[in-house]
């Protein structure tokens, strides 16, 4: 049986229509919280733009906990598949 967070991660993949930037690193930061927990490691440098803006997204859901993590990437999922 698949969880509802498993589902989502499907449901992102098949989207019509691809989401902002924004939107995108705000799934990947949920999805690695949701998925790790807390970030960890040294923040990417020099010319890794997308590490970097990666790095920093996932930063600003740390202290969240997995399950809330999961459960606000599924209503983002949600609401993203509605505006499709």
């Amino acid at each position: 049986m698949t969880t509802p967070f498993e589902q989502a991660q499907q449901d992102v993949q098949i989207l019509s229509r691809k989401p902002s930037n924004d939107t995108l690193l705000k799934l990947y930061a949920l999805y690695k919280q949701g998925s790790a927990g807390d970030v960890s490691g040294k923040r990417p440098g020099g010319f890794d733009f997308v590490g970097g803006a990666k790095y920093d997204a996932w930063e600003t859901v740390k202290g969240k906990t997995q399950e809330e993590a999961q459960a606000e990437y599924v209503a983002l999922v949600q609401t993203l598949k509605t505006q499709d």
